[in-house]
C-alpha cells in the first residue's frame, strides 16, 4: 500500500511538470444516481432512462458541486441539469445526480421542471443561472413543450428563487438560445445576463433588479457563408446557419460597464460591445454602431464556448482543432496573437464548453458531439471527457501570458460613470483587460481602432501527453482534489 502511494505521487509529480489539462473524470456511456436499485430498473424497463440516449454539453463548478447539463435531444434522459459532488470519494466516472432533484426535472413541468438545459452560470451571489430551452427533440423533430424561461437558484439552499419567462418581443420563430454570460455588478441586484440566439440571430439582455428582458438585433449576429463547412472526428458536415453563440463579458473597466465579446458559429471572427449599450433598453435600436468588429482569429477557428478571466485573457474552444484557444485582450486579435493552450486529438473532440471557477481553476468538458449527431457512438470507447487545470499553468509558455496590469486608485475615484460615481465604497485596485481605461468605451482603443503589428512570435502547438488525472492519493494530511483547496 505504501509503494502504491509513492508510485501514484510520483505519477502526479510527473504530470503536474507536463500536461496542462487534467483528465479528472471520463466515461463510455452516462448514468445515473437513483434512490434505489428498485427505481433504476423501473425507469430503464419503463424508457426513463436509456443511456445510450445521453450526451452532457455543458459545465460549471461552485465549490463542492461540478454541474453538468444534458439536454433531451432524444428519449430517457432523467434529468437534465445534474451535478457530480466533487467532495465525495473519487469515483473516475460517477452517476450524475439530478439538481435540485428529480422532481425539479420532470420533462414538460413547465411551472416546476427544467425540460432542457445547455449552459450553466453561477455567480459570486451563489447563485446559479439556468436557462431552460423548453424543447424535447433534435432538429427537425422539435416539440416546444415549455417557453424559455430563465431559472436561477440559491445555492446555499438548492431552492429556485426565480422564474422569468421570456417576453414574445424577445424571442421569433427560429430563436434558439445557446449561451449565458454574466455581468455583475456593484451588488447581487446589480447583475444582467445576457443570452445568445443562435439561429434567431439575435442578443437579449436581462436585468435581475428590473425582472425584464429586451432584444438586440444586428448583422454580426448572423453566420458568415464562407466559413459553414466543418470537419471534425473525421466527419465533414455543414453548419452554415449557425449564428451568434459565444459571449463572454470581460472585467469592469474603469467606467464600471464591462466588454461583451461575442462570435458567430459559423465564423472566424470575433465582435465586441460595451454593457453600457447592453444595459440600456432605450438602446435596443441606433446603436448600430457601437458594436465593434475586434478581428480575426485565424481559419478554422469554430468556437462553441469562451470565457474570460479577470486578467483579461480569454479561453474558448477550438473544435475544428481538438483544442482550447487562448488570447490576451491586450493585443489584437488576429492569428498570430492567438495560441493553443492544450490540444489533445483523442480526448478533445469537441470540446463543447469550458468555464473558470473562483479559484481560477478551467474546467473543460469534451463530447464527440458531432459524432452522437451525424453518426453513431461506440459506447466501448471513453466517449465524454471532463478536464481542470490551472489557469496560469495552462496559458504558460503561450502569447497569452502576459501580466495583468493593477491600475491603483483613491477611494474617492473620479470616474465618467455616473453609476460608479455613487458608490460608497469603490475597490481601490482595478484589473482592467488592458492598457487603456476601458475597452470600447474610451476614445482610444488599441484591440480594435487599430492594427499593431506584435513582434511576438507564433507560439508552438502542444501535444498532450497520455492523460493522467489531477487527484491525491489518500493521507493523513490530504483527503482532497486540489480544487477544493482554492476555491
Amino acid at each position: 500500500m505504501l509503494g502504491r502511494f509513492f508510485l501514484l505521487c510520483g505519477l502526479l509529480a510527473v504530470a503536474s511538470a507536463s500536461v496542462k489539462l487534467q483528465e479528472v473524470y471520463s466515461w463510455n456511456i452516462l448514468d445515473w444516481n437513483y434512490p434505489d436499485q428498485y427505481l433504476k430498473q423501473q425507469a430503464l424497463q419503463t424508457g426513463a432512462l436509456i443511456r445510450q440516449n445521453a450526451l452532457p454539453v455543458g459545465i460549471e463548478r461552485w465549490r463542492d458541486k461540478l454541474f453538468v447539463s444534458v439536454p433531451r435531444w432524444q428519449s430517457g434522459i432523467p434529468a437534465t441539469l445534474n451535478y457530480i459532488p466533487l467532495d465525495a470519494p473519487y469515483e473516475p466516472s460517477p452517476k450524475l445526480t439530478p439538481y435540485p432533484s428529480f422532481k425539479g426535472n420532470e420533462l414538460g413541468d413547465c411551472e416546476n421542471g427544467l425540460t432542457t438545459v445547455y449552459r450553466i452560470k453561477a455567480d459570486q451571489c451563489d447563485r446559479l443561472w439556468v436557462l431552460d430551452v423548453g424543447t424535447y427533440g433534435y432538429d427537425p423533430n422539435v416539440t416546444n413543450v415549455c417557453p424559455y424561461s430563465l431559472n436561477v437558484y440559491d445555492l446555499n439552499t438548492d431552492q429556485r428563487i426565480r422564474r422569468y419567462v421570456f417576453r414574445p418581443e424577445d424571442i421569433v420563430s427560429t430563436t434558439f438560445i445557446a449561451n449565458i454570460a454574466l455581468d455583475e455588478g456593484i451588488s447581487c441586484e446589480d447583475t444582467f445576463a445576457y443570452f445568445s440566439d443562435e439561429l434567431g440571430y439575435g442578443l437579449i439582455a436581462y436585468s435581475w433588479e428590473q425582472n425584464k428582458s429586451w432584444r438586440f438585433s444586428h448583422s454580426y449576429f448572423m453566420p458568415d457563408p464562407l466559413v459553414g463547412d466543418f470537419n471534425i472526428a473525421g466527419l465533414n458536415f455543414q453548419w452554415g446557419a449557425e449564428g451568434i453563440f459565444g459571449i463572454s463579458a470581460s472585467p469592469m473597466g474603469a467606467d464600471g460597464y464591462r466588454t461583451l465579446y461575442f462570435s458567430p458559429l459559423s465564423s472566424n471572427t470575433e465582435f465586441a460591445v460595451s454593457t453600457r449599450i447592453l444595459r440600456d433598453e432605450s438602446k435596443v435600436t441606433g446603436s448600430y454602431r457601437d458594436f465593434k468588429v475586434v478581428g480575426s482569429r485565424g481559419r478554422d477557428t469554430h468556437t462553441t464556448a469562451k470565457v474570460m478571466d479577470i486578467t483579461g485573457v480569454q479561453l474558448f474552444s477550438l473544435i475544428d482543432q481538438n483544442a482550447i484557444g487562448c488570447w490576451s485582450s491586450r493585443l489584437p486579435l488576429k492569428p498570430q496573437n492567438i495560441a493553443i493552450a492544450d490540444k489533445d486529438d483523442v480526448g478533445l473532440i469537441f470540446p463543447s464548453d469550458v468555464k473558470i471557477d473562483a479559484g481560477r481553476n478551467v474546467w473543460v468538458i469534451s463530447d464527440r458531439m458531432p459524432v452522437f449527431l451525424e453518426s453513431e457512438l461506440n459506447y466501448g470507447d471513453v466517449n465524454f471527457r471532463i478536464y481542470v487545470a490551472p489557469m496560469e499553468k495552462l496559458i504558460q509558455g503561450t502569447v497569452c501570458e502576459v501580466e495583468s496590469p493593477i491600475i491603483t486608485t483613491p477611494r474617492s475615484l473620479s470616474v465618467h460613470s455616473p453609476r460608479l460615481q455613487t458608490i460608497s465604497q469603490i475597490p481601490s485596485k482595478i484589473f482592467l483587460p488592458g492598457t487603456s481605461p476601458s475597452p470600447l468605451t474610451s476614445s482610444y482603443n488599441p484591440f480594435i481602432s487599430q492594427n499593431v503589428i506584435s513582434n511576438i512570435p507564433n507560439q508552438p502547438m502542444y501535444t498532450r501527453e497520455p492523460s493522467r488525472s489531477y487527484f491525491f492519493p489518500p493521507s493523513q494530511n490530504n483527503n482532497r482534489q486540489w480544487w477544493l483547496n482554492n476555491n
